[in-house]
């Protein structure tokens, strides 16, 4: 079994561990750090990504706990619906959030920080929902009916006991929603505007846009060290704030009148809250001038809007260039990941270690994946820059650790004795392997390609630095769409992304259905 993580560990040290050693290379040269850090407004981008991401992860959490609660601990109609309105936004690509907001938000709100951190807060509401809810749904009813007993108030409840209870909870999803508000690119990039710009963006601007690949570097380097601060942090916390909560989930119909209406409100609430600002953006891509109107589906593929007048860009081919990089990218994701996930399931230490390896690239920003990719692969003997396959090579990265995940847990969980017992009856090692472990994992497997293809349809930052003349993704279609001057282009940006809210809710469905989400959200 060893042999399996051959491929796994080749390709994790060609295209992540290769080009991180390139961009460090690139920082540690004479004078790159120094003139990096030396720009102005440098301090103001570094600033602004912290105490936005601050913000954003406290909004979130108070936005999403009153929903974590009502769906963590009452049974009602309509739950499940709830939880797909909370989850499907979390599964989106982070440009149709960004196009979600455009379309509803007033013109005034445009290129703000305001902007930016509602777009992040509806967002993220399901990492809070999914993590808080877990814990939520373990705390023992005995304990808050005890306090209650003794005169507390609500208030009190929730300060003195509630809280205390949850807070391991609360610092794994403020951990996790810091970590993409601060990373966030493709929000970013179409709300916030020149003056509102992060680390992310600004590593994407000097590289492509200003040509200034060694400070690109620095910063990427720059933000890695204060995100592994950020995890130490949070991980010193979260074990001196553990609690153990012996308690069964309880799902409880609410009983008394108070309840009903609080579950009614929150449920309600919620679900317009995440529906309506996609909504809206479905509704601007039919409109034009005041008056309904299919014209901004119509024209995307014809040629007012193909590169003859100045886009650079067709939106119709993207959408079919999105769909094969998704379908390679799953490919090699399934494939590479089904090894990693067998040689981890046969081994102990080797397995741990390519476990945690895999595991890397969720920690590093796609943008400086992107980036260390194009640096790397861009000289003799290894000029792929201009290879078509590149760009899925870089999703795969990203996606391959959620195959694994979906996978692995599954494999662990088959008995030794069933295939001791396959071989007792005269199957081979083969067939002894194909009857009982890929039955198990068939269904995971599709799950998981499936949330690999949505990963890679929707991912926009490694892909702004991969990216060809005529091999632009849905993505770049669409931010370069809606940073168009006119009501037109942006009708055809918000229905290019009605078009990949579409795919990506399909195939979240598909992956839901076979348990993958449970390993995104792992």
């Amino acid at each position: 079994m060893p042999a399996l993580a051959t491929l796994p560990a080749a390709g994790l040290a060609l295209f992540f561990a290769f080009p991180l050693i390139t961009l460090l290379a690139r920082v540690v040269r004479p004078g790159s750090f120094a003139d990096a850090l030396d720009t102005p407004g440098l301090t103001h981008v570094v600033w602004f990504t912290l105490w936005q991401a601050a913000l954003s992860t406290v909004l979130t959490l108070v936005v999403g706990f009153a929903p974590a609660y009502v769906l963590a601990r009452y049974r009602f109609a309509g739950r499940r619906a709830v939880l797909a309105a909370v989850t499907v936004p979390f599964m989106l690509p982070t440009v149709v959030v960004g196009a979600a907001f455009l379309a509803l938000l007033p013109q005034s709100w445009h290129g703000t920080a305001r902007a930016v951190i509602v777009a992040h807060v509806f967002f993220n509401v399901a990492v809070v929902v999914r993590l808080l809810g877990s814990m939520w749904a373990v705390v023992p009813e005995q304990i808050t009916a005890a306090a209650r007993t003794l005169g507390a108030s609500p208030w009190q409840l929730l300060r003195h006991v509630v809280v205390p209870l949850l807070r391991p909870g609360l610092w794994a999803a403020g951990t996790v929603v810091f970590l993409f508000t601060f990373t966030s690119f493709g929000t970013v990039r179409l709300l916030g505007g020149p003056a509102n710009t992060t680390i992310e963006v600004e590593i994407a601007r000097r590289a492509t846009s200003l040509g200034d690949v060694d400070g690109a570097a620095v910063l990427s380097m720059v933000q890695f060290v204060l995100l592994a601060a950020v995890v130490w942090l949070s991980t010193r916390f979260q074990r001196k704030a553990a609690v153990q909560l012996a308690g069964a989930p309880t799902v409880r119909r609410a009983r008394t009148r108070g309840q009903r209406r609080l579950v009614r409100g929150v449920a309600g609430a919620t679900a317009v809250l995440m529906v309506a600002p996609l909504a809206v953006m479905v509704s601007r891509s039919l409109r034009l001038g005041g008056h309904w109107t299919l014209s901004a589906w119509r024209t995307l593929g014809r040629t007012e809007v193909r590169p003859g007048i100045g886009l650079g860009i067709d939106p119709l081919a993207s959408l079919f260039t999105s769909l094969r990089f998704a379908a390679v990218a799953a490919l090699i994701s399934v494939v590479v990941g089904t090894l990693a996930a067998l040689a981890i399931g046969s081994a102990r230490r080797h397995g741990r270690l390519l476990d945690i390896g895999l595991m890397l690239p969720l920690g590093t920003s796609a943008v400086t994946i992107g980036l260390g990719i194009l640096i790397t692969f861009d000289t003799a003997p290894i000029d792929w820059r201009a290879k078509w396959w590149l760009i899925p090579v870089g999703h795969a990265l990203v996606a391959t650790p959620f195959v694994v995940r979906a996978l692995v847990p599954v494999l662990r969980s088959i008995p030794a004795d069933q295939r001791a017992a396959a071989a007792v009856l005269g199957a081979s090692p083969w067939r002894a392997w194909c009857n009982v472990d890929v039955r198990r994992i068939a269904a995971p497997l599709v799950g998981a390609a499936g949330l690999a293809a949505a990963i890679s349809l929707g991912e926009f930052g490694a892909t702004t630095f991969l990216t060809r003349a005529g091999r632009e993704t849905m993505p770049i279609a669409i931010a370069r769409l809606l940073g168009r001057a006119g009501e037109v282009p942006r009708a055809q940006g918000f229905a290019l992304a009605t078009m990949l809210l579409s795919a990506t809710a399909a195939i979240a469905a598909i992956a839901d259905s076979r348990g993958a989400l449970d390993a995104r959200g792992a």
